[in-house]
């Protein structure tokens, strides 16, 4: 029986399960929002939040440099920083092939960023199930993370319309349209026998 068991199994062993809620952990950190399912959202949110809990209680030690902290300042900073990397992997790749220090991220940027906010860093969103299995999927991700950005909608106009006025781009478009008959109604020249 597992009574006052609260922790999901996943289907998986201790260190499997410690492992995906690890990379999960280094993912939202790295990305600031990332799509999983619903119960891993869950779990995350928990590891997540206690992971931010401990950057934030550093207060200003977190982001104050390294020089001007005295010796116990240094010690705590030390401490909290090794806490993390114990269980966070060092270091995490963007989706744009930057390479970033997560621990370091975790307790300069977010330490700050979430300075004297009781909890509640994290928001989950319902996307709906997914496709093929059905596991309902929702995006994990921190309270103030900027808007993602649909790179599909996004026009793809050229560099000179985008910098021409709107008068300007129905002249340009009329000019191009003109020179495109012209080419057409023209035949081809023939080439000159040698």
């Amino acid at each position: 029986m597992r009574h006052k068991k609260s922790n999901r199994q996943f289907g998986r062993d201790t260190s499997s399960r410690r492992a995906m809620l690890r990379n999960l952990a280094a993912n939202l950190i790295t990305h600031e929002r990332i799509e999983t399912t619903e119960a891993k959202a869950k779990e995350l949110r928990r590891v997540a939040e206690k992971l931010i809990t401990k950057a934030t209680r550093l207060g200003k030690i977190a982001y104050t440099k390294q020089a001007d902290l005295s010796a116990a300042e240094k010690a705590d900073r030390l401490h909290v920083s090794r806490t993390v990397a114990s269980y966070l992997p060092r270091w995490g790749v963007k989706s744009d092939g930057t390479k970033i220090d997560i621990v370091e991220k975790l307790i300069i940027d977010l330490g700050k960023r979430f300075e004297g906010r009781p909890g509640g860093y994290t928001r989950t969103t319902k996307l709906g199930p997914r496709r093929g299995d059905g596991a309902q999927m929702t995006i994990i991700e921190f309270i103030d993370a900027a808007p993602p950005v649909d790179k599909a909608a996004a026009p793809t106009e050229a560099p000179e319309a985008a910098t021409a006025g709107p008068s300007e781009v129905t002249a340009t478009s009329e000019s191009t349209s003109a020179s495109t008959t012209e080419a057409e109604a023209k035949p081809e020249a023939e080439p000159a026998a040698t």
